[in-house]
């Protein structure tokens, strides 16, 4: 949910650090390095293992400058005459030499992480826009202020549209720079930029209230966050000179729910918005429950950090008996419950923290949060965008375009997926974790699609509607989805697209994953049984854990693990199909159909979906040998089986039928690799632990209330488990799989 966050580990090379390079070592400059000697550091660097964002280095009035696509051009501060600091940083570069005296390489070191670049050829001067700041209070209907940056181009004639982007992670320090940093296309671009401060953060007045529901828009004095945008958009058109009269939206995260709730009986201007990951039911499926299941780490951690002051607090989880930082594993372990952790967090109550305690069900709290419930009309276009490994909004994205689907008349409803981590499209690189995509998707997506969807509806620039066969503007007609193990783009008419066959795997009593249903041959034994020990509960990610956006954080990329870390865990089961004869291409929403008995009277599933590589030399990547990639997963609470509404014990030993959508996919598994599931009953400390015996609220749940409970995954012809893949080639399975 906290898009900045993102955008500061997407954009580490921007390499905006704190501290200051101390004054020891600058002192050691020298007081003027020659021309000559900074002429033979000159060049484009290039890093081998991310190549789509070099350095440029060159002379400027006699002084070393650098910059690249993203950043702005910088005067380096000598620290020797090899050796410069980046202004205001710990960062330093370090060059070196060949024979003829040129500089050939550049070592970038920041605490502790250094990287290598090579000289690749001259340096290239990129074009950063004159951007002109000015910061206002904007009135809403209801009288509260709102602040706002403006970022107006003074090098561009002529009216220019304007671009909002609203949030409640402050905005004081948007300026030229970071808007280059965040969104270098659209900066290029040239467009009259806002950041506004929502009601309640930072600068802003009123009262901050997580994902304010929708308010009754016949009552003229309601406000929410669809009419705070229509005021805004409102005051921006009458008191910024030089606008054009049109507005687009973009946001991701929470800004991008900002941005979705822009969409929702809009000010007229408003031309195009770009939600982006953004939340639309955080119980169902978003930030703080999934079908029921309380992320306990994450609701803990964002909470305290969002609501503790106006602006951010820093969570800690503190040190250990070695003065080390604590594991999160054992730190909400220790506590159990929620209600321990919130007691023993040594902060106030704070208001989302009691709704979470008040609220456990999917009550009126969470359903008039819900932003689907509006969804009836394509109101303006609308550039929907989400990750397939997205740690925090997967669903939002997805569930928005799947909702507007039916209402898009004008086919404005437009949806790009990509094995991106929450908002990491923002970054120019290749890989995410240890997964090298081979291009800069990111970067491709913000120049090809991004950039021109908003040209085309804010500037009138060529679109997919063009008679000019020529035109090379916006041209996507509903998806684009970055289909992972192919490695390319693939743009579709809908998704998932026709092709797409939902086909059953089915999971056998064996471990093993068949095409074919059980029958009358099967045994009826089928089954697959584990121990589920709340005192020993599986992790989700390798540990220590640390809090969510703390420095060194493993939280981004968790979902690209390698899942070996568990595999031999008695609490654990395991299914697999043969190894691949051929590629097998699955595109669209997985579906898990398990049917499963508990020796308590409360329990829970998580069921993924895992491509295995081949454990050999067939795979270059030594590291990627043998992993265990999950493609899909989710869990669910079985106390909701009936309703979200109104949980009821499960019958102990009574079989039940669990049916819920690991959610979409857009996967190739290779030919060679091995098709895994993996089905357990903890995900922790993401996930809050399930007692297995049934209590009123789990999140007051006792110590005593925690029991083992062995579970029956069953496998015969009256209960036959399976997971529904969306397949594409669809052929003899047998012959072909």
């Amino acid at each position: 949910m906290i898009a900045r966050r993102v955008a500061v580990a997407a954009l580490c090379f921007a390499l905006l650090a704190s501290a200051r390079v101390s004054v020891q070592a600058q002192a050691q400059a020298q007081s003027a390095t020659p021309v000559a000697q900074l002429e033979a550091l000159v060049g484009e660097y290039t890093d081998a293992f991310e190549p789509d964002t070099p350095l440029s280095f060159y002379v400027r009035d006699g002084k070393l400058v650098y910059e690249n696509e993203h950043r702005l051009p910088v005067e380096l501060n000598p620290v020797s005459s090899l050796n410069f600091a980046i202004p205001e940083t710990q960062a330093t570069f370090r060059f070196t030499f060949d024979s003829t005296g040129q500089g050939v390489t550049v070592v970038l070191a920041e605490r502790s992480d250094s990287t290598v670049y090579r000289r690749t050829g001259p340096p290239v001067h990129h074009l950063f826009r004159d951007y002109q700041r000015a910061e206002v209070m904007i009135p809403m209907r209801d009288g509260v202020k709102l602040h706002a940056i403006v970022l107006k181009p003074a090098d561009i004639a002529g009216p220019l549209p304007i671009l909002m982007q609203r949030t409640p992670y402050g905005v004081d320090g948007t300026n030229r720079g970071s808007f280059f940093a965040q969104r270098p296309e659209l900066a290029r671009d040239g467009y009259i930029y806002v950041a506004e401060d929502i009601r309640g953060r930072y600068k802003s007045e009123g009262e901050f209230i997580m994902m304010r529901p929708l308010a009754d828009h016949h009552d003229q004095k309601a406000v929410d966050e669809s009419t705070d945008a229509y005021d805004t958009v409102a005051w921006l058109l009458a008191n910024v000179p030089g606008n054009n009269g049109r507005v687009g939206v973009v946001g991701t995260s929470y800004p991008g729910f900002l941005a979705m709730m822009a969409g929702i009986d809009p000010h007229p201007a408003v031309k195009a918005i770009s939600p982006q990951a953004p939340m639309i039911d955080v119980w169902m499926g978003d930030d703080f429950f999934h079908n029921g299941a309380f992320r306990q780490s994450y609701g803990y951690d964002y909470v305290m950090g969002l609501e503790s002051t106006k602006e951010d607090t820093e969570v800690s989880y503190g040190k250990d008996k070695d003065g080390k930082p604590r594991d999160g594993f054992d730190y909400f372990l220790e506590r159990g419950s929620f209600a321990e952790d919130v007691k023993k967090s040594g902060s106030k109550s704070l208001p989302t923290w009691k709704l979470f305690l008040e609220h456990p069900v999917y009550d009126s709290v969470w359903s008039s949060r819900a932003v689907e419930n509006h969804l009836n009309t394509v109101a303006v276009p609308t550039l929907t965008v989400g990750g397939y490994y997205d740690q925090e909004d997967m669903y939002g994205p997805q569930e928005e375009y799947a909702t507007l689907e039916p209402h898009d008349t004008n086919h404005e409803n437009f949806l790009v997926l990509g094995p991106w981590r929450h908002g990491s499209w923002e970054s120019s690189q290749r890989h995410l974790g240890n997964i090298d995509y081979s291009e800069a998707i990111g970067k491709e997506f913000r120049a090809q699609i991004e950039a021109k969807f908003f040209a085309h509806y804010l500037k009138d620039e060529p679109g997919p509607n063009e008679s000019r066969p020529d035109a090379s503007g916006f041209d996507l007609e509903d998806t684009a989805s970055f289909q992972t193990g192919s490695n390319q783009w693939k743009r579709y008419a809908r998704f998932p697209p026709k092709e797409s066959q939902p086909t059953s795997l089915h999971l056998l009593g064996d471990g093993k994953v068949s095409w074919s249903e059980p029958d009358e041959k099967t045994p009826a034994q089928a089954k697959t049984t584990y121990v589920s020990d709340p005192a020993n509960p599986v992790p989700y990610r390798h540990r220590p854990i640390q809090p969510t956006y703390s420095d060194g954080s493993q939280w981004f990329n968790w979902m690209t693990e390698d899942q070996r870390f568990v595999i031999d865990r008695k609490d654990v089961a395991v299914w697999k199909l043969p190894v691949l004869k051929k590629d097998l291409i699955v595109t669209g929403e997985v579906v898990a159909d398990i049917f499963a008995a508990t020796t308590g009277t409360d329990n829970d599933l998580v069921v993924k979906l895992i491509d295995q590589y081949p454990d050999d030399d067939t795979v270059s990547d030594v590291k990627m040998r043998g992993y265990q990639l999950m493609t899909n997963e989710e869990i669910f609470r079985g106390r909701y089986l009936g309703s979200f509404e109104k949980p009821t014990p499960l019958r102990s030993g009574s079989i039940h039928e669990y049916r819920f959508s690991l959610h979409d996919v857009d996967h190739v598994f290779k030919a060679g690799h091995t098709v895994m599931v993996e089905i357990q009953s903890t995900w922790f400390p993401l996930y809050d632990r399930n007692p297995q015996t049934f209590v009123s609220n789990i999140m007051t749940a006792k110590p005593e209330d925690y029991k083992p409970a062995t579970i029956t995954i069953y496998s015969d012809a009256e209960h036959d488990s399976t997971l529904q893949v969306p397949l594409m080639n669809a052929c003899d399975h047998i012959e072909c799989f």
